[in-house]
């Protein structure tokens, strides 16, 4: 008779042990509830009707810490509230603007440890105290700027552009890739301006469109665009739909979570009725993308809006996420997420990028190596078309899977990443394939020999750091 030796990797049969039990249970146990927004002082009484009016949320946003503390009332401590405050005076690089439903999916009994008050509101005490900023950070991270070819139109991929209509969201998220352009100015950010006048803007991207017909895919983006006035945004993307080479739309919204209640309303999905019609007689794929980062922020009012885009014809509601530190940062939190936009709110989950280099972002970003265990741990328990990838968008190249690394040296926390196409200030570089593009991991979690390493760089003069290996 054989016998099976000790150690042998032959799976096991019989009776599940402790060790057997998977990593991750489903289903979550997560409720898919709207939570009670009359727990929150400064909403208490407020009826269904009011709160389900987009115009009620917008009147109604948070512009400032005088309230946010007239808001939360007692829910807020002081010493969050005061933490708050130094951060918009010294690190902050977003000023203060969120929605009263964002408000009421946080959990009011912690904010402190709240996932979605720590990149939505982030405090002094939030930021790494030795390393608040990676020298090699930028305002611009991504040099979309540079890559515009008419004001707000980045084109950095062959066939695809960002079109970004505007430079204002219903609500501004603390670790936001377009610091340098979106918001209002902070003490520390003098924000960059739109300098062509709107409707001269627009049309000056439509006519690039028209004439690089290389361009099948426009990304169309801010700011949101659940702050254009509906009419002027369908006018915009009615005018893409007649452009020969454009066959892929995309319109970016964070507000989609952030204010579902605007995409709720008749005018707004009368509008998206009226551009889906037309994409599908035109064989033109439109979808939504969103960008919510925790399970919390999945709510009915989220998934009533999700599934009404999904009923007047559009393709697609997908969701991008950032990968952060402390808000969604292990495989539990990014299969719940994922979980509970695919089964409750018919959100496709996507992308999960990891958080640009922008200024005070350090304490939020995780390491290459460590989004590359994430992405393994996460495997399996989706569909395949429903699996996120986790990319990292790396500058002068875009997004790459977080495997696709060409080296890594994991002491001095530098990735060298190559690419197979030119960007658009790349048509005439002869070396662009050839070269190999640098992304950093933040500096805290380096071994000391690293951490030291980037302690002498930082002393170094600026021009002798190195933007390409």
């Amino acid at each position: 008779m054989q016998t099976t030796e000790t150690g042998s990797n032959q799976p096991k049969t019989g009776a599940p042990s402790s060790e057997s039990v998977q990593p991750f249970k489903y289903p979550p146990a997560r409720q898919f509830i709207e939570p009670d927004w009359n727990r929150i002082p400064g909403f208490a009484g407020t009826s269904t009707a009011d709160w389900e009016s987009a115009l009620w949320q917008r009147r109604h946003t948070v512009k400032n810490l005088k309230e946010l503390k007239a808001a939360f009332g007692a829910l807020l401590p002081d010493s969050l509230a005061e933490s708050i405050d130094r951060d918009q005076r010294e690190r902050a690089t977003m000023s203060i603007l969120i929605t009263p439903h964002m408000l009421n999916t946080m959990n009011v009994a912690d904010l402190w440890n709240d996932p979605l008050r720590r990149y939505m509101l982030p405090a002094f005490e939030d930021r790494h105290l030795t390393w608040p900023n990676h020298p090699r950070a930028s305002r611009d991270s991504l040099h979309e700027a540079e890559m515009w070819k008419v004001e707000g139109l980045t084109h950095r991929y062959p066939t695809k552009v960002l079109a970004e209509l505007l430079s204002t969201c219903p609500q501004y998220c603390g670790h936001c890739t377009r610091m340098d352009l979106v918001g209002n100015d902070v003490p520390q950010v003098d924000k960059m301006k739109f300098n062509v006048a709107q409707p001269e803007r627009w049309k000056q991207m439509l006519d690039y469109l028209r004439a690089t017909p290389t361009v099948r895919d426009v990304v169309v983006s801010g700011g949101d665009v659940a702050n254009v006035p509906i009419a002027q945004l369908e006018s915009f993307v009615t005018q893409l739909l007649d452009i020969p080479n454009v066959r892929d739309i995309r319109l970016a919204s964070k507000g989609l979570m952030g204010i579902p209640q605007h995409w709720l309303q008749d005018s707004v999905m009368s509008a998206l009725e009226r551009i889906a019609k037309k994409a599908f007689e035109r064989n033109v794929d439109i979808a939504v993308h969103t960008h919510v980062n925790n399970a919390a922020q999945v709510t009915p009012l989220l998934g009533r809006a999700a599934k009404k885009i999904l009923e007047v014809g559009f393709r697609d509601v997908r969701n991008q996420g950032v990968l952060l530190r402390g808000v969604n940062s292990t495989s539990r939190d990014l299969l719940e997420l994922s979980f509970m936009l695919l089964d409750h709110a018919r959100i496709l989950p996507y992308y999960f990028y990891m958080c640009d280099m922008i200024p005070n972002s350090e304490h939020w970003r995780v390491s290459v190596g460590e989004a590359q265990s994430l992405q393994h741990d996460i495997m399996g328990y989706m569909p395949g078309f429903a699996t996120p990838r986790i990319v990292c968008d790396v500058p002068y190249v875009g997004k790459r899977w977080v495997h696709q690394v060409a080296r890594y040296d994991r002491e001095k926390g530098i990735s060298y990443w190559t690419k197979n196409y030119r960007n658009g200030i790349e048509l005439n570089d002869p070396d662009a394939l050839n070269r190999q593009y640098e992304y950093y991991d933040p500096v805290f979690a380096l071994p000391e020999s690293g951490q030291q390493w980037w302690r002498d760089q930082a002393k170094a003069p600026a021009s002798s750091h190195a933007v390409h290996a």
